[in-house]
């Protein structure tokens, strides 16, 4: 008997059900997918991830000026605050908001090129920090007393360039970067060194510098340093981190920043933070 194609008409018609098929699935899941999509959050909540051991910032006790201001926004937003915490070292962004253990991100610097960012809820600036009764007098990384000083600075920010710049590297106690922040904060044991008389100054970032210099038992002074040396800046702004693309939730965070900055400038004077206005003038408390 002669073929007459069957074989390949069944295979062909079975091939069109199938697309049939998944056209029609398609149609059915794809308004309940539609809830997950990039910004999709669960409404009860404001989900932060957050270092567990990063004061003044945050730890889990809450007493860090970052879980004071995301309490501040999950109120305003009548959301229960909940939080992922991470330590904030090499691998924090891929390991908690990339892979959607929480919505939110505080306290990223406005250059962040591995999220989104809000706008900018604090402008501040790295600090000189140094015994009040030591008679220093210093305001600038240009003073020539520092050639007589032993100097604290953490491995990699921004006044370290300018000390190597001005030849002071070997006048320098140089605290690591990269720690795991639920052993150690090198910024923080700079500012203690110089409390106990181990170094003379330190050049700190200014939201650390001037908390923990507040919590020392020897008086201690902050002094903050120019917006820019040398061309190197120093200040800097700081805004909250997003997923990418997530422009609803980005606008809607940017409407309670602006609603909510009287409060927030409150709360980060309240912890000593020297804060810049767009001028870079200093803000006084």
């Amino acid at each position: 008997m002669q073929k007459t194609g069957s074989s390949s008409y069944f295979s062909a018609q079975n091939l069109f059900f199938l697309c049939c098929c998944f056209v029609i699935q398609l149609s059915i899941t794809l308004p309940s997918e539609a809830k997950n999509t990039f910004e999709a959050r669960n409404k009860s909540y404001l989900t932060v991830c957050g270092d567990p051991n990063h004061l003044p910032f945050s730890n889990q006790k809450m007493q860090g000026f970052e879980n004071r201001i995301a309490q501040l926004i999950a109120d305003d937003l009548e959301r229960t605050l909940r939080y992922h915490w991470w330590p904030q070292t090499i691998g924090f962004v891929r390991n908690t908001l990339k892979v959607r253990l929480c919505d939110l991100i505080m306290g990223v610097t406005s250059v962040n090129e591995m999220l989104q960012n809000t706008n900018p809820y604090y402008r501040s600036v790295y600090t000189l920090v140094y015994r009040a009764e030591s008679g220093l007098k210093i305001t600038t990384l240009s003073d020539p007393v520092l050639k007589q000083l032993r100097i604290g600075v953490v491995a990699g920010t921004p006044p370290a360039t300018v000390l190597t710049n001005k030849g002071l590297m070997d006048k320098v106690k140089s605290y690591h970067r990269t720690v795991d922040t639920r052993l150690f904060s090198p910024a923080t044991r700079a500012v203690e060194d110089v409390a106990l008389d181990r170094i003379d100054i330190a050049v700190i970032w200014g939201p650390i510098a001037g908390y923990t210099a507040k919590n020392q038992e020897i008086p201690l002074t902050v002094v903050p340093l120019p917006a820019k040396i040398d061309n190197v800046p120093l200040a800097f702004n700081v805004s909250m981190g997003i997923r990418r693309r997530e422009h609803n939730w980005k606008q809607q965070l940017n409407l309670e920043l602006e609603k909510l900055a009287p409060e927030i400038e409150k709360i980060l004077l309240d912890y000593q933070i020297p804060l810049l206005d767009a001028n870079d003038n200093l803000i006084k408390p």
